[in-house]
């Protein structure tokens, strides 16, 4: 299965469960599962280490429409980027396994929003990433405390975890 038939089912699904109020609260994981499929694999017949990537841009665009930023992602223009990303493989993925990737927003700051993405298996976790992202406008990147406006919330960023601490370049007692 290609990425854009996976893309498309991960949207209506998305769509479908925001239109019948089955929103998802900002910090709330985004859980989606999936299969490796032979599109999936490299040479060594595991997923290849980008189609990890592509499957968590999966993973945020269902966050960002199940937290319901899909209208206001469509009525500002607004498209999201990743400034940085950092990921440890812990187990392979081998052809036909099953996996879900949990997706959630962990903090923020004056211009990153950082998400976590997990995928596990029954054998357990199979690779954990941090991402740092945001929105780009017309105007240039757009501030978190935009994005929350846009939500109809002003809540405070949770503290700072020592992973995000790392991907900012910060020893963790600085963050």
């Amino acid at each position: 299965m290609t990425l854009i038939f996976r893309l498309l089912a991960v949207m209506t699904a998305a769509i479908f469960a925001a239109l019948r109020g089955r929103r998802t609260g900002l910090l709330a994981p985004s859980t989606l599962r999936f299969r490796v499929w032979p599109t999936d694999l490299d040479i060594n017949l595991h997923m290849t280490n980008a189609r990890y990537f592509s499957v968590m841009d999966l993973g945020r665009t269902d966050l960002m429409i199940r937290v319901g930023l899909g209208p206001a992602i469509l009525h500002n223009r607004w498209q999201p980027v990743l400034g940085g990303a950092t990921i440890r493989y812990r187990r392979p993925l081998p052809p036909f396994r099953r996996f879900t990737l949990v997706s959630r927003v962990l903090c923020w700051d004056e211009k990153y929003i950082f998400i976590e993405h997990r995928m596990e298996t029954r054998s357990g976790l199979a690779a954990l990433a941090v991402v740092q992202g945001a929105f780009v406008g017309s105007t240039g990147v757009v501030a978190p405390a935009e994005v929350l406006a846009a939500l109809g919330t002003a809540t405070a960023s949770p503290p700072i975890p020592d992973a995000v601490a790392a991907l900012r370049g910060q020893s963790p007692a600085a963050a």
